[in-house]
């Protein structure tokens, strides 16, 4: 499974610094709007102590973590729907991704050009709203067309999705976020970018944080974060941020060859989490092997064995269990699938 997230923002707000923080790729970073004309792509490693652990532990030859995939796209400016700025043409390049982490400038730096001259946090909030429901109304508009003569000929479901498509086109022209829409099939075949979990990074101090930010953020239905993306830092908060909006987990395998991570979304079974490691795992599981990281790692402290025998060991103490088809992956669950 993908886990991939668009960067969008307005220009000079702090995107292609955060996405340099992310990938340590030297990109183009310039201090005038539209220096990022093409989307840049970054396979980010997702930090996880217990691969590296796991992978000492069975004394793997490669150790695969997750990865998060960003995209990073030009500035989008207030009007860009209407053909202003360069930012609304890539937006078609962050569909696929699950989420969207909107980048909004909270520093001030008079040495920093601000595309709208002056800093406001809210205002940015609402320009970024607005260009992605005006995307997402194009789009709208092109299915709407194309499905009325679907309700003429008397497919099956087409008027229903007519009658969805009306209410959501409703919402975007009332500026709102499709969260209400988004388990909708036909909203989810569109990848419509308002109906996308949304998360924004602060680029800041918590100084730089007013109360009136912090309630826009809500009546987004966004969560957010604060960063000061000048000072060289981590970005693993931002990757466990990631997860914990969009509910996703790790699962790991371990063994001679590679010991890797596998993110899922929290609340498969055993059989959908088989098969993000082949899809044949998943039509033809058995069972899964499971003990929890924490017992496997103790079972290895206790007794300092090798990988084989502290399997042994963690079935003898009954840490080992042996999981079906009704089985609920949990993060940081070691697995070892048995498939036909």
């Amino acid at each position: 499974m993908k886990l991939s997230i668009g960067i969008v923002g307005l220009p000079n707000v702090g995107k292609s610094t955060l996405f340099k923080l992310l990938t340590k790729q030297e990109i183009h970073i310039a201090n005038y709007p539209f220096a990022t004309i093409d989307p840049n792509v970054g396979v980010v490693p997702v930090p996880d102590e217990r691969v590296e652990k796991l992978a000492e532990l069975s004394h793997s030859k490669k150790k695969i973590p997750a990865v998060v995939e960003f995209y990073d796209i030009a500035g989008l400016v207030k009007g860009a729907n209407k053909g202003e700025g360069l930012g609304n043409q890539f937006l078609a390049h962050i569909r696929e991704c699950k989420a969207i982490v909107q980048v909004v400038r909270c520093f001030r730096d008079s040495s920093v050009i601000h595309v709208d001259a002056s800093v406001d946090p809210i205002r940015d909030l609402e320009t970024i709203k607005t260009e992605l429901a005006f995307k997402d109304i194009e789009t709208v508009d092109k299915r709407l067309t194309s499905i009325e003569s679907e309700v003429r000929s008397g497919v099956k479901g087409a008027k229903e999705n007519k009658d969805i498509l009306e209410s959501v086109k409703k919402a975007l022209l009332a500026n709102q976020y499709l969260t209400a829409y988004a388990h909708e099939p036909v909203v989810q075949e569109l990848q419509l970018l308002t109906a996308k979990k949304q998360m924004v990074l602060l680029n800041g101090s918590e100084a730089d944080v007013t109360e009136g930010l912090r309630d826009s953020i809500k009546a987004l239905g966004a969560d957010f974060i604060v960063m000061d993306l000048s000072q060289e830092m981590s970005v693993a908060p931002l990757i466990k941020k990631s997860y914990e909006v969009l509910d996703l987990i790790s699962f790991l395998t371990t063994g001679e060859d590679e010991t890797r991570a596998w993110t899922i979304e929290r609340g498969w079974k055993a059989p959908q989490a088989a098969g993000t490691i082949h899809t044949d795992f998943e039509h033809h599981f058995i069972r899964a092997e499971t003990v929890a990281y924490d017992k496997l790692m103790e079972a290895a402290h206790s007794a300092g064995l090798g990988h084989a025998n502290v399997w042994a060991m963690a079935k003898q103490k009954g840490w080992l269990r042996i999981e079906g088809k009704d089985y609920e992956v949990r993060d940081g669950d070691v697995m070892v699938i048995r498939h036909g």
